[in-house]
């Protein structure tokens, strides 16, 4: 008969209603509140979502669950209606993400005491970054200010460097699997970039919530390349900050903090000289001054010395003159020589003549 309906059998009919629901409805976005959340194998999540009126089941996996909920937090979820095989309907979760300020942070202060439990927040596993990285790998979208502001100033303090940059969102959904996407790139690369720098500019909590996404935090964590994060203002604080090895307050802040200002060393340097021609002028003052007493020194012990030997030779010829047989002589003394016998002739030395005489008489005393 012609208002006869088709009988189906109940796997066709569950088959039926959820292609039709595929077709409908690919994918809904609905707000809630969690109850009865519970994991199931350390695999699967169920929870249910409710308001005031209705309630309906959830399922996901847990590697799509990104940050920590619980109980009473307020969620919105991107999903798939579906049947179940025992007839239940449910939501097949794609993607989860508080909702409201409360859940937000609630949501952000669970995760947080997670990872620094395990100790990616500790000081110890932080590593000091370059002091003049010649290759930067930037993330960042490269139509945002916060990236403008990024380039112009490292450009102005530092020129002719290798900078690549992985152009991404860094917020909404697929911003957070983009990023980690880059930070594989660049840690998969054969000339490996000396830091990695991940940047976006200001902007609400949730503008900023990409950053609080756990398998983002965990490879920014898990980086072989040092890294740099300069997110939002300086009064904003995200999860990816606490676990970079250097947090930037801003983008213009990472620029600063990556690569040194050339005009500042060139002034660091040229004081630098001027202190070393100072201390050479003080150290050739101070030789010379040293030379000085030296030789002042030495001049006071030959002088000393010179008086020493003048008393000394006068004393010599003192004693010289005292023993100079013409001085004698010159007293009325004379010398004799010869043969002190009788008819011996002698030879008298007087101090104007010299005599010769005879010896007529010798006596013996």
């Amino acid at each position: 008969m012609a208002n006869e309906l088709p009988i189906f059998n109940v796997s066709d009919l569950l088959a039926s209603l959820n292609q039709t629901l595929e077709y409908a409805y690919p994918a809904v976005d609905v707000e809630g509140e969690v109850a009865s959340f519970k994991v199931n194998q350390g695999k699967f999540v169920f929870f249910d979502l409710k308001d005031a009126s209705g309630s309906v089941g959830c399922f996901m996996t847990v590697w799509q669950l990104r940050m920590p909920i619980e109980d009473g937090m307020k969620v919105i979820v991107r999903a798939t209606p579906k049947l179940t095989a025992w007839g239940k309907f449910s939501l097949t979760i794609q993607s989860i993400r508080p909702s409201g300020e409360g859940s937000i942070k609630k949501s952000y202060e669970l995760l947080k005491a997670k990872l620094d439990s395990e100790g990616l927040f500790s000081p110890d596993r932080k590593r000091t970054l370059p002091p003049l990285p010649a290759h930067i790998a930037v993330i960042s979208s490269t139509q945002a200010a916060g990236y403008a502001d990024f380039i112009t100033i490292i450009n102005e303090r530092w020129g002719g460097l290798t900078i690549e940059v992985a152009h991404t969102q860094v917020q909404g959904d697929g911003a957070a699997d983009q990023m980690i996407r880059a930070l594989e790139y660049f840690n998969s690369q054969q000339s490996l970039p000396e830091v990695i720098v991940l940047i976006r500019g200001g902007g609400s909590a949730d503008d900023l919530a990409a950053f609080n996404d756990e398998t983002l935090v965990r490879a920014i964590a898990a980086s072989r390349v040092p890294t740099v994060v300069g997110v939002g203002h300086e009064i904003d604080e995200t999860l990816a900050d606490f676990v970079a090895d250097v947090r930037a307050a801003t983008p213009s802040n990472a620029a600063q903090i990556i690569v040194p200002d050339k005009r500042e060393l060139v002034q660091q340097a040229r004081h630098a000289v001027r202190l070393v021609a100072i201390k050479a002028e003080q150290a050739v003052d101070e030789s010379t001054l040293l030379a000085r007493q030296h030789m002042e020194r030495a001049f006071r012990r030959m002088s000393e010395r010179h008086l020493l030997h003048e008393q000394q030779l006068g004393t010599s010829r003192g004693k010289l003159s005292a023993y100079d047989p013409t001085a004698v002589l010159r007293r009325g003394y004379a010398i004799v020589r010869g043969s002190a016998e009788i008819g011996g002739l002698l030879t008298i030395d007087r101090a104007k003549d010299i005599l010769t005489a005879e010896v007529t008489h010798v006596e013996t005393r």
